[in-house]
């Protein structure tokens, strides 16, 4: 079997994740930081691309490892337009629709442009996996309730995706082949509706639906948020970070670590307890949300992501709640790293073709 060499890219705010694989083995694996003072010289977070590819080659360097050997480079896919699940070529309009960051700035953008500079240098094919636009929703699913609000597909898609067809190998089955509900929690959280191999409805994870999380506050009662907007104590910049950043644990409880807040109700703090058992609480009636969407007919629930590594008490939390429905497999962690590279060596295989971003 050949042997193909990836090097795989996930920008976050102050750091970037780069694993190098040889087919699934993992070679090199490291989460490089990026100082407050060193992205301060940046207005925008595109202007960053420079600057972190000089960090990414200067580590391999130093590890002694040849970039000349890589037979492609794989991104994080960022906001783009909506775009069915697969593995995308970074193409021209790609490169310009994440510089020019239309849809919303954010560090994932940044995963097209590395992989494209990276791999046009040694002439090898760039592409990204499953960004967070993934867009599979049925037509009934994108009425909010108002023609002027359209729901949108932005969720954990590259995590959900590799899970939920990596449960499905567990049980000698096709993905296509399930119905599943998957939950990834961790600091924003997203739980889709798996059928037959579509996300065919999931919250938008990232500004205002589903259960609130660490770091946003999810669906907010919509008559106290319009009221709260036009009160005149906050600007848009405030209320946007109220949804997204600044919102679930962090407004609650000045945290956005799990951990601190398990740590604290196990120390007596009631109110911490009672935030932490809200949050398994609004997961789990999302899950329910999700099996009426397909109908009852679920053949598991996935619970993933960071917060999913909690089995005393958040896991059991939900599982109690929506075992009734189906089967519940915990399959913690982000593991968006392998998820990456599997994108990638479909397509270096010949096992998927790579579709083209226009």
């Amino acid at each position: 079997m050949p042997q193909y060499l990836q090097l795989c890219i996930n920008p976050g705010s102050t750091s970037t994740k780069i694993s190098v694989f040889e087919n699934d083995e993992l070679l090199i694996d490291e989460s490089l930081s990026h100082s407050t003072a060193e992205l301060a010289k940046f207005a925008r977070i595109g202007e960053q691309y420079s600057f972190r590819r000089q960090v990414i080659t200067d580590f391999l360097a130093a590890r002694g490892f040849d970039i000349k050997r890589l037979n492609a480079v794989v991104g994080r896919g960022g906001l783009l337009k909506p775009i069915p699940s697969g593995t995308y070529r970074v193409t021209d309009a790609m490169v310009r629709d994440l510089k020019e960051a239309k849809r919303g700035e954010h560090a994932s953008n940044l995963g097209g442009l590395l992989a494209r500079d990276l791999a046009d240098t040694l002439g090898i094919p760039a592409f990204i996996v499953d960004p967070v636009v993934v867009d599979e929703l049925e037509p009934v699913a994108r009425l909010s309730g108002h023609p002027e609000i359209e729901r949108r597909s932005i969720f954990h898609a590259l995590n959900q995706k590799a899970v939920a067809k990596r449960y499905a190998l567990t049980q000698g089955k096709e993905y296509r082949e399930l119905n599943v509900i998957v939950a990834h929690l961790g600091g924003g959280i997203s739980v889709g509706a798996h059928r037959r191999g579509k996300v065919v409805d999931v919250n938008n994870a990232l500004d205002g639906e589903g259960p609130f999380s660490p770091e946003r506050s999810g669906g907010l009662p919509s008559g106290d948020l319009a009221r709260l907007c036009f009160s005149g104590k906050y600007s848009h910049d405030d209320v946007k970070k109220m949804l997204t950043g600044q919102g679930g644990l962090v407004a609650y409880l000045g945290t956005n670590d799990g951990r601190e807040a398990r740590r604290r109700m196990e120390a007596g703090d009631s109110y911490a307890g009672l935030v932490y058992k809200a949050l398994a609480y609004q997961v789990a009636k999302e899950i329910g949300a999700m099996a009426a969407v397909l109908s009852g007919k679920v053949d598991a629930i996935i619970l993933t992501g960071g917060l999913a590594y909690d089995q005393t008490y958040l896991v059991p939390w939900i599982t109690e709640a929506v075992f009734f429905i189906a089967r519940v497999e915990v399959m913690p962690g982000e593991g968006e790293m392998t998820a990456l590279c599997a994108g990638g060596l479909r397509v270096l295989r010949g096992e998927e073709l790579a579709r083209d971003y226009e």
